[in-house]
């Protein structure tokens, strides 16, 4: 990240803030037009153009520069979407996700159980396009789909699953593993039917919801997740729905069931720091193809101006002290570490 930099043209008294990171900054400066639009709406002098040109090679230097180092795996989030404007965070929070998982800092926990996972494929009722991504809802009235064990004490009920993605395969995740990104990360979102009576109460309150996390990563054609991809046409604008008939999804999660867990939060609003997150280690691999179907949905409703939805993921938050516990054994790093990112 660059610290913010402040360009003056003294004769104007003209302030221009560039916030944010090299690569969004420089892709800002290369937009068509974008040069002469500023000129003729500032009125900037010989001297202050002459100043930005600098600025602008002295950016693409550094964006060149940071695309071959560690900036190059990090998620990108422009923050423009409705939902992020005006709010970063809950006021004094100190339990917000997502977070950077760093695999030499968890602590292996004996303690944690297996997690149990029982769902129901006749449970599922439909999805839509909520206009920050799409979900797929379930039937949460009974019993029926849900998950115990692991970190959990109590039996918590599948609510909905849904996807992050990123504009490009580079980044996407919300969570990142030693601060490297994936294309795309799966949310199941599961609330304590033990302690209260509905989703919306759960979310509210302490320990109300977990939330089982998998990475995507680019590799065979998933055929489980191809049953979703086929509907995307028809969800392709804010708030369009579709059937898509009984739906299992298991067959959305990893064969080894090997998981980080920590105490966070909702990451979109209201953030509430309910959230028990169950990452798993070992990512699910889709087709390339696949995942470029996600981008075909958009943020915007019929009859709006088209957004490309895409880049729906929360900026990484501070641990703030929170323990990442583990089910497993650390290995040398180079090894399993390397085979999974």
């Amino acid at each position: 990240m660059v610290s913010p930099i402040k360009v003056r043209a003294d004769s104007q008294k003209i302030t221009l803030f560039l916030l944010g990171s090299v690569g969004n900054t420089s892709k800002m400066l290369r937009t068509p037009g974008l040069g002469k639009s500023l000129w003729k709406s500032t009125g900037f002098s010989t001297s202050s153009k002459q100043t930005w040109g600098t600025l602008h090679s002295h950016l693409l230097r550094l964006e060149r520069w940071c695309s071959q180092g560690p900036c190059a795996q990090r998620p990108r989030n422009d923050a423009s979407h409705p939902l992020w404007k005006g709010l970063a965070s809950v006021p004094g929070g100190t339990r917000q996700s997502p977070i950077n998982i760093r695999w030499r800092d968890s602590v292996y926990d004996p303690r944690l159980k297996p997690l149990q996972v029982s769902y129901t494929a006749a449970s599922c009722l439909h999805v839509w396009n909520t206009g920050y991504f799409f979900q797929v809802e379930f039937d949460d009235s009974t019993e029926g789909s849900g998950i115990s064990g692991g970190p959990l004490d109590n039996h918590y009920r599948l609510k909905q699953f849904h996807f992050h993605w990123g504009a490009a395969n580079a980044w996407g995740s919300e969570h990142t593993v030693d601060d490297r990104a994936y294309p795309a990360e799966l949310h199941l979102v599961h609330w304590n039917s033990v302690k209260y009576q509905n989703y919306k109460e759960a979310i509210m309150g302490e320990n109300g919801v977990a939330v089982i996390g998998v990475f995507l990563q680019l590799g065979a054609h998933h055929e489980g997740l191809q049953k979703l991809v086929e509907v995307l046409p028809e969800i392709k604008h804010k708030g369009a729905r579709a059937t898509v008939g009984p739906f299992q999804p298991s067959c959305l999660l990893p064969t080894c069931r090997d998981y980080w867990t920590y105490l966070g939060s909702l990451t979109t609003p209201p953030l509430t720091e309910s959230v028990t997150w169950i990452i798993q280690k070992q990512p699910i691999e889709v087709a390339p193809n696949q995942l470029a179907a996600f981008r075909t949905l958009l943020f915007s409703a019929l009859g709006e101006e088209e957004q490309m939805m895409v880049n729906n993921n929360r900026p990484v938050q501070p641990l703030m002290n929170r323990e990442i516990r583990s089910s497993f054994q650390a290995v040398e790093e180079g090894s399993e570490v390397g085979s999974n990112l």
